[in-house]
């Protein structure tokens, strides 16, 4: 057997830390359930802002449940904390007690993960700019999370994903070259890239990977020979003990190519790469950026679910902040900023700040009307050109 939970199993609440159940068995016995509002923040981000991802999957959840649940829009960017340093809400529940509670362990890891996978895509698509950026990190996490890795990475910023089930998720072609156990089964880069041109569709960009057994420059060279202007792109994968300044190999094989009238050749590159490495390579002039680790193992996002509100009363436990709240944003000059208040608070002036958190369920019901994978994903870059912090 594969060590996954299926669908129903997730639904029964069977993914549930124990002593939600325990909690459950006693609240029940009991016979005490309150009416409780809880909220999900994050105490701290690993960057300055991060991305809210996952909103389907909580929807599908919870619906059905006697419960009303807010969320800010998928794809908001958000901060941990506002201005005065008070927890962000990115979603809310408000519900008697034993109709939820065994239901916070896997809510959480629905948004946790997928925000996380977002928020980095997000701060490497925004220094890559107008350059591909590819999701190829579905091979270092467990194959049955690839669909949940590739939307969020797609959400995020990426412009292609490479597995089957990912692209499927999204509504796209799966994205990808060749790999090198092609390359070295046909014995060299020109027989695998002539094999690619014979056997796959046109619809398929030729892509030759050119760094298995030789040179990266040589490599490319026999690849433009082999198949000369049907030839989209080459890949450098090179491993890092041997990529010396990997920038100048970019620059040498951008040389070549153009020498020989393939400027119009792309460069892409892969492995190692993150936010950090990208702009180097992008200005040497690499084209696109095939994205692995760093995406699909990214930072996970740390939120906490907590209970603010008791039968109408304000309460918390330690380090938290009791109440039902209303969230503000404001994007002005390239600053991102957000006001939390008291739910009933009139004092506060909302011109110029927009109000966060909207309705998912209701009673239950669906009221959330899902946007479509691109819109959303429209939505992260929009925002993303509009704030300057990174």
């Amino acid at each position: 057997m594969f060590f996954i939970a299926n669908e129903d199993e997730i639904r029964k609440g069977l993914t549930s830390d124990i002593y939600f159940v325990r909690a459950e068995e006693i609240l029940k016995k009991k016979d005490i359930n309150k009416h409780v509002i809880a909220e999900f923040t994050a105490q701290s981000l690993p960057y300055p802002w991060a991305i809210f991802v996952g909103l389907p999957e909580v929807i599908e959840l919870l619906k059905d449940k006697p419960v009303n649940v807010w969320a800010m829009e998928e794809g908001t960017i958000f901060r941990a904390r506002d201005e005065g340093g008070t927890p962000v809400p990115v979603m809310a529940i408000e519900g008697m007690y034993k109709d939820f509670a065994v239901y916070e362990t896997p809510a959480l890891g629905l948004i946790c993960e997928s925000s996380g996978i977002a928020t980095k895509t997000a701060r490497i698509k925004k220094v890559a700019f107008d350059k591909t950026v590819l999701s190829f990190g579905v091979r270092r996490m467990h194959p049955a999370i690839t669909p949940m890795i590739d939307r969020s990475a797609y959400i995020g910023g990426c412009d292609g994903v490479s597995s089957i089930l990912g692209a499927k998720l999204i509504g796209k072609n799966p994205s990808g070259t060749i790999p090198h156990a092609l390359v070295i089964n046909l014995g060299g880069v020109a027989n695998a890239i002539i094999a690619f041109d014979e056997c796959i569709s046109t619809d398929v960009n030729r892509i030759a990977l050119v760094d298995t057994f030789g040179d990266e420059k040589s490599e490319t060279i026999q690849a433009v020979e082999a198949i000369g202007h049907k030839l989209y792109g080459v890949r450098l994968d090179t491993p890092r003990s041997r990529r010396g300044v990997f920038a100048d190999i970019i620059r040498e094989i951008k040389w070549e190519l153009a020498i020989r009238g393939f400027k119009d050749v792309k460069i892409f590159v892969s492995g190692g790469l993150d936010e950090n490495t990208i702009p180097e390579l992008s200005e040497a002039g690499a084209d696109g950026f095939g994205v692995g680790t760093s995406v699909a193992n990214a930072p996970t996002i740390n939120f906490a679910m907590d209970i603010v509100e008791m039968d109408g009363k304000p309460v918390a436990k330690k380090g938290k902040f009791s109440g039902r709240k209303k969230v503000y944003r404001q994007i002005k000059d390239g600053k991102m900023a957000f006001k939390v208040v008291p739910y009933k608070e009139n004092d506060f002036c909302t011109d110029g700040w927009e109000e966060m958190l909207v309705p998912l369920i209701k009673n239950g019901e669906v009221v959330y009307h899902e946007q479509n994978i691109d819109d959303i994903r429209g939505y992260v870059l929009d925002q993303l050109k509009e704030i300057n912090n990174f």
